[in-house]
């Protein structure tokens, strides 16, 4: 957890999710995407007057190990209930903007929601059984185009791989990753290098069967 908005007016958080798992953080954002796909049964201020580890009054940057770990452990433990975490909250986060994946008629669009930076991949927030809506097959082919805001960046055709090894050194493929969502490489390449591509809510990605 790093967020320079801890010690300030920044509501430090335990978000009940429906499925009655906690999740323990400021509420700076991180809980868009938690709140939208997992739903909010409740949220409760961590009171943080006696949810703290002990004698840290004084500290004010490492919210991380005197508030936030010190109350998951402690509840995760059943030292405390849920309830003991401190008062509770109407069922609202903060958000950060971000395009939720969606089909619109025969394309499916995205965001670039992370790069896999150790091997250059790109990740997009387009799921499998989206993606699926495609009917492509192994093999068949894939337009990929990747804007900047506004820019396009990249746009080019490439194979749907189960593998890398489906394709020649250095060429490109699409293939669901490790979470089952879309995603580009180079095999044994750093796609993201290669095509200058970066991730956040201002890099969207457009896919459709090629033509």
């Amino acid at each position: 957890m790093v967020d320079p908005g801890v010690g300030t007016t920044r509501k430090s958080v335990v978000l009940k999710i429906k499925t009655g798992q906690f999740i323990v953080t400021p509420d700076n954002g991180t809980l868009t995407l938690i709140a939208a796909s997992q739903g909010i049964a409740e949220i409760r201020l961590i009171d943080e007057a006696v949810n703290r580890r002990r004698n840290s009054q004084e500290s004010y940057t490492f919210h991380g190990r005197d508030v936030y770990a010190y109350t998951a452990a402690r509840l995760a433990a059943g030292v405390i209930t849920f309830e003991q975490v401190g008062m509770k909250l109407p069922d609202e986060v903060v958000k950060i903007p971000y395009q939720q994946a969606v089909k619109e008629e025969n394309k499916l669009k995205g965001t670039i929601s992370i790069l896999d930076i150790q091997y250059g991949n790109v990740w997009t927030n387009i799921g499998g059984t989206l993606f699926n809506q495609l009917g492509l097959n192994y093999g068949n082919s894939l337009h990929v185009e990747i804007f900047h805001n506004q820019d396009k960046v990249y746009s080019g055709d490439m194979p749907y791989s189960q593998t890398f090894g489906a394709v020649d050194k250095g060429k490109p493929l699409a293939y669901l990753n490790s979470l089952l969502q879309l995603s580009f490489a180079l095999n044994q390449g750093d796609f993201a290098k290669t095509y200058s591509v970066a991730s956040g809510s201002d890099w969207r990605v457009e896919v459709r069967r090629a033509q």
